[in-house]
């Protein structure tokens, strides 16, 4: 199939079912070292806050830079590109390592759409693309190991199971959710608005992923910088917390490769 096609066909599946995978965007050969710094990485610096069997590391790229080149892959970053306009941004990276014993999660929808966020767009919020959740398989996602639950077609609903007055609860199943399964070095990416869960670790390996989410241009990101008085402000009046992303160090910047940096620019610390 040509990359042209497989871009379109991508889109359609974006725009109907919320999702798809991007398989090979670290290649076989490759993943396995990826795998292994990310993991030591979440070791050494893992949030004391994290819930049990998580391994969570936010602020990610200033710990580990091992998967740093493949957020410019053509065949991913073309995609994302497509989707949310030429200047996107990079919002969060973090590890996610699913460990042996994990339980389920609860079914839920990520920042801007999470309503326990400060700084989420209410519900009922507008049929609109504003964010993509990219889960980077850096392990392969099996049904057992804790592959990502994902309700399809969900990113089209005005609402999400984080939400008082949500008809479905957050605990409880959906009918039609399925896990998105796949190889190492593949990509997950999907419409943030998505209901989706973590998966139970029935394993005896840990399934080790990332979370890389990307912004268009016009999403105002200030409240997730640690500090800025817009994120006092959203969390005062709206009485929740709020997710806090560290700014990149400039070192980490100027480290990066050349197509990398412009994902980053808008984040450095001062």
């Amino acid at each position: 199939m040509s990359p042209d096609k497989t871009l379109r066909e991508q889109l359609l599946r974006l725009k109907l079912d919320g999702w798809c995978v991007v398989d090979n965007v670290i290649p076989t050969d490759e993943v396995t070292e990826v795998r292994e710094s990310v993991a030591a990485a979440t070791l050494r610096h893992r949030r004391p806050d994290a819930p049990a069997n998580i391994g969570h590391r936010t602020g990610l790229i200033n710990y580990d830079q091992s998967f740093a080149p493949y957020l410019a892959a053509p065949g991913f970053i073309g995609l994302v590109r497509a989707a949310l306009g030429p200047n996107v941004r990079v919002s969060f990276t973090s590890a996610m390592i699913n460990y042996p014993g994990n339980v389920r999660g609860g079914l839920h929808a990520d920042w801007p759409f999470n309503q326990r966020n400060a700084g989420h767009i209410p519900a009922p919020y507008p049929d609109i693309v504003a964010h993509f959740t990219t889960l980077w398989m850096l392990s392969p996602f099996s049904a057992a190991n804790g592959a990502t639950i994902i309700v399809p077609g969900s990113h089209r609903m005005e609402t999400n199971p984080s939400a008082e007055g949500c008809s479905h609860d957050e605990d409880t199943p959906y009918p039609t959710e399925i896990q998105a399964t796949g190889e190492a070095g593949s990509v997950l990416v999907m419409d943030s608005r998505m209901w989706h869960a973590a998966g139970a670790n029935r394993t005896d390996s840990a399934r080790v992923a990332m979370a890389i989410r990307f912004a268009p241009w016009w999403l105002n990101l200030n409240g997730l910088r640690p500090g800025s008085s817009e994120r006092a402000r959203q969390m005062e009046a709206t009485g929740l917390k709020e997710n806090e992303v560290e700014a990149v160090k400039p070192e980490v910047l100027a480290g990066l490769p050349a197509a990398v940096q412009p994902l980053f620019e808008h984040w450095v610390e001062v």
